[in-house]
């Protein structure tokens, strides 16, 4: 009796201690852990999420660039599917059997409690007939999804495009995206993509054991409605837009133009161009390959990642840096005989015409090399010969503010910074202390190593306009209605130039307009100061113009560059000054010179590719009978000591037929 006594209070201890035990279990469960609230939740609660609208983008007078268009997507629950009639359901969204079948295993590996998507983005009216039997189909319903359209079909590169979401964009989100949602991809969509993209809502629904729905849980009061996107007002106008895309049709090339007292890009075209709406809907991928297939890359955005030697348009810069250091005066004079000696080596005018004595404002106005030339000299050679590499380290720092060999910070993904070349540079070439100031005179004038973006060329412009700073280009003016401009586009950048030096360089560039290489483009009323140039490349040269108007108060700088296609003044200024009439009167007057927009937008100036050629943005096989191979271009190929920056192994150029350039000759 003892015994038993004293092994019943044994008894009686391990039992609470199994008591305690559970009831400390139980507690962690409900009390500390959430993991089995978020189970037991899982099994009544299902997340229906709401898509958002993107927001639209307009342009600077607040016209519709991009907008919204409702598509369906048909989502699955595979555990809530029961037996219907497939062939009756794959007859509706126009598919197989095989296809079905597919997408439906898809379904049940990702989730078979979950909804994921088994068809997409069906047109209204293929959705209104699938509506009106989708009760005969349990386990699938609808979802509304946006997706861009363009009214207009204009600045594809300007704007990008957006795309379905990777595993490797959801993980990046920390799971806000998922699967079948779209983000932006390339340009304006990509770099505003947090404010565009909006906000997703959702419905919370209890549903039973077998996923039958039972209403809203708590009756509604924790979903959220989801929320457009806002709106973006971006600084493009479109007007001077499609008039820049048209005038650049069936061209190489590039147009920037940017308000030079705010930095906004007013225009951005890179030619050739694609109709954005072709990457919209249910052939996107079959149009997107087809584009990437087209030897012209109209996915390669010129604006800002095709490189081009400055020439010209550079000329000055040395000229003005060298006015600042006290080295030479405007006044400053040079007898040019048609060519200039830099020790051994002779920089030749164009067709090596005498200019005789010239000063800043008439070597600007005839382009003269010689004195560009020997104004590099002095600048190199002021310290001395011994010195070259700190002094040109130190120009190359000055040449640095106005833009070049750097990025400029504009908000689109991919900007290149063009190639500004150290003394190390050529160093590694010619061995240190082994180069002069002659050994680098191409610079001088804009040529050799030295190579630019359309955006930098443009930039300039708007430094020489603004007489010696600029704002950073950028492209959005307001988000929604708030004007939210970074401060950093805000403060002028300035280069170090006093204003006053600009004056005399002004004047040439007046003149280059008024009576000089691109008169045939002058504006009746309006004064125009620009200067026009030729790239010497593979095949016909480049067509440079860089100009800004009016001279006072200068509203718009632009750059216009089109590929092999001879003198700037023949192509390129022609189609810069159509631009800013366009932009400065919404009109385009009867030129002295009879040019007119038509001729430059019916002429097709597309270099031979061998069997190809561009015909509504994409690339067309030509027939045998109608492939030319003309004698310039077997001919560029053979001239002495031309040589493409990939032969000569010193650049790695992305454009195609755009830059394969080291030596190149001026115009004027």
């Amino acid at each position: 009796m003892n015994r038993f006594f004293e092994r019943r209070y044994v008894i009686a201890g391990i039992f609470i201690t199994l008591i305690l035990v559970l009831l400390a279990r139980l507690f962690y469960i409900q009390i500390i852990d959430d993991r089995y609230l978020l189970y037991a939740q899982g099994n009544v609660l299902r997340h229906v999420y709401l898509n958002p609208a993107r927001g639209p983008i307009m342009d600077r007078n607040q016209k519709v660039l991009v907008q919204n268009e409702p598509f369906y997507d048909i989502m699955v629950i595979p555990k809530q599917v029961k037996p219907f009639d497939t062939l009756e359901f794959c007859k509706l969204l126009g598919i197989g059997k095989t296809e079905f079948d597919k997408r439906f295993e898809k379904s049940i590996k990702y989730s078979p409690n979950l909804a994921s998507v088994f068809e997409k983005q069906l047109s209204a009216q293929v959705y209104a007939a699938f509506q009106e039997r989708l009760s005969e189909f349990p386990g699938f319903f609808s979802s509304t999804r946006y997706l861009r359209t363009y009214p207009d079909s204009v600045a594809a590169q300007f704007l990008g495009f957006i795309g379905e979401v990777t595993d490797r964009d959801m993980k990046k989100s920390g799971n806000y995206y998922h699967p079948g949602d779209y983000i932006g991809v390339t340009g304006v969509e990509k770099s505003y993509e947090d404010v565009l993209h909006g906000r997703r809502g959702v419905q919370n629904l209890m549903v039973d054991s077998r996923n039958r729905p039972k209403g809203h849980y708590a009756n509604g009061a924790y979903d959220t409605t989801a929320v457009a996107g806002e709106r973006l007002i971006s600084s493009l106008d479109k007007r001077i837009q499609k008039l820049g895309e048209k005038l650049m049709q069936n061209k190489l090339g590039s147009i920037v133009a940017i308000e030079p007292s705010t930095g906004e890009i007013l225009c951005y075209v890179s030619s050739p161009t694609y109709n954005p709406n072709l990457l919209v809907g249910r052939e996107r991928g079959n149009n997107a390959a087809e584009l990437y297939k087209d030897p012209y890359k109209p996915f390669f955005i010129r604006p800002i990642q095709a490189y081009y030697p400055p020439g010209s348009s550079f000329k000055p810069l040395s000229a003005l840096i060298a006015m600042q250091e006290g080295i030479i005066t405007p006044q400053t004079t040079y007898y040019c005989p048609g060519y200039y000696w830099a020790g051994n080596h002779m920089v030749p005018c164009f067709h090596k015409e005498a200019h005789g004595t010239v000063n800043l404002t008439s070597a600007v106005a005839e382009s003269c090399n010689g004195y560009f030339s020997m104004v590099f000299e002095k600048l190199m050679n002021f310290y001395g010969a011994k010195n070259t590499s700190s002094t040109f380290t130190n120009w190359r720092n000055n040449v640095g503010k106005f833009g070049l060999g750097s990025k400029l910070g504009l908000d689109m993904p991919s900007e290149g910074k063009g190639n500004l070349p150290t003394s190390k540079y050529y160093d590694k070439i010619y061995r240190a202390g082994g180069w002069r100031s002659s050994t680098v005179i191409s610079l001088a004038i804009g040529q050799g190593e030295l190579l630019a973006t359309p955006l930098q060329l443009a930039n300039i412009e708007c430094t020489i306009a603004n007489h010696g700073f600029y704002y950073k280009p950028h492209l959005i003016k307001a988000i929604g209605d708030k004007e939210i401009i970074k401060s950093e586009y805000k403060v002028k950048n300035n280069v170090g130039i006093d204003p006053q030096y600009f004056e005399p360089l002004i004047d040439g560039m007046q003149a280059v307009v008024d009576r000089g290489t691109a008169v045939r483009s002058r504006i009746p009323g309006i004064i125009m100061c620009g200067k026009t140039g030729t790239a010497q490349v593979h095949g016909e040269d480049n067509s440079v113009f860089v100009a800004f108007a009016p001279r006072d108060n200068p509203k718009i700088a632009i750059a216009v560059v089109v590929e092999n296609s001879g003198e700037g003044a023949k192509w390129a200024a022609p189609i810069a000054s159509f631009i800013v009439e366009k932009y400065l009167r919404d009109s385009i007057s009867v030129r002295e010179s009879g040019i007119t927009p038509e001729e430059f937008i019916n002429a097709n100036r597309l270099p031979d590719l061998g069997n190809y050629t561009l015909k509504d943005n994409k690339a067309k096989p030509l027939p045998k009978d109608s492939i030319r191979h003309t004698k310039a271009d077997s001919a560029a190929s053979k001239k002495p000591g031309i040589k493409s920056a990939h032969q000569k192994g010193k650049h790695t150029i992305g454009a195609p037929l755009a830059v394969l350039q080291v030596k190149r000759r001026e115009d004027e």
